[in-house]
């Protein structure tokens, strides 16, 4: 079978978002658009539609390998697909989600795996879970020149442990540590926070009380920029109906009809007819 695939530009003086670059949308107000990427072909249309980050999340255990959560996809995995996305990507910043076992055991295995991710598909951040318990691995990192992108509220690593799905830090002594974990993490140097599942308040409140840029998913709408699955937002995905889930078309139901249509147009043998054959 062939395909034949087009650069969508070559120009030289394409602007590359950095995370200088979130820092100054933060501090003009102007909200941060991520989304995340697992294959070359969805990387290049996002970053073409301008999407600012493009996450290469271990979410990609889900929604491309149909495990129930994100705990078996592996270090070569996310690597594999983090090689796909920055193949085609010109403008987006690529954050890489350091997965689970790649980076609890110490600092020094995190640092091996981030150092991974950096030099074998040239990726330009990763991500990491957790506050208090991960502050030595986020500052072992940045000071090896990785920039680390933070994730508090529900942290989909500790499922298992959370037990629930359900919205993190409702009560005030959660609510409490997180904030103080977003204050550490900033200190240990992440150029950004993911504040997955949280109460807008809380959020608000975590977004103004730190210098760098908190990117939200399910925490309403006053943090420095959103983050959403693409298969959700492509209504890819049609067994996962979350409320923080805006679904902006329905290709599952395009992409059914379109198979249909293929394969009754194949039994009937209309399909190639006679502009379509060599």
């Amino acid at each position: 079978m062939s395909t034949q695939t087009v650069p969508t530009s070559t120009a030289a003086d394409v602007k590359r978002v950095t995370t200088q670059t979130l820092q100054e949308m933060r501090a003009e107000n102007t909200p941060i658009a991520m989304l995340t990427a697992y294959d070359y072909t969805s990387a290049r249309i996002l970053d073409a539609a301008g999407a600012d980050v493009l996450l290469v999340g271990d979410s990609a255990s889900n929604v491309m390998a149909g495990h129930e959560t994100t705990l078996p996809i592996t270090l070569d995995h996310m690597i594999y697909h983090a090689q796909c996305v920055v193949r085609g990507v010109q403008r987006a910043l690529v954050v890489v989600d350091l997965p689970f076992g790649a980076y609890q055991g110490s600092s020094r295995e995190a640092l091996r795996s981030a150092i991974r991710v950096m030099k074998e598909t040239g990726g330009h951040a990763v991500k990491l879970e957790g506050g208090a318990r991960v502050i030595e691995t986020v500052k072992r990192l940045v000071g090896s020149g990785i920039p680390v992108m933070g994730h508090l509220g529900l942290t989909p690593q500790s499922i298992y442990k959370f037990g629930t799905y359900k919205v993190r830090a409702r009560e005030e002594d959660e609510a409490d540590r997180l904030r103080r974990d977003a204050r550490k993490l900033e200190k240990a140097g992440c150029f950004a926070i993911v504040l997955e599942k949280i109460p807008a308040a809380l959020a608000a409140e975590v977004t103004e009380a730190i210098s760098i840029p908190t990117i939200g998913i399910g925490a309403g709408a006053q943090t420095s920029g959103q983050v959403l699955v693409t298969h959700d937002l492509l209504g890819l995905t049609v067994d996962f109906n979350p409320r923080f889930v805006r679904r902006y078309a329905d290709l599952a139901e395009t992409v059914t009809g379109a198979v249909q249509q293929y394969v009754a147009d194949v039994r009937s043998r209309d399909f190639p007819n006679e502009n379509e054959s060599y």
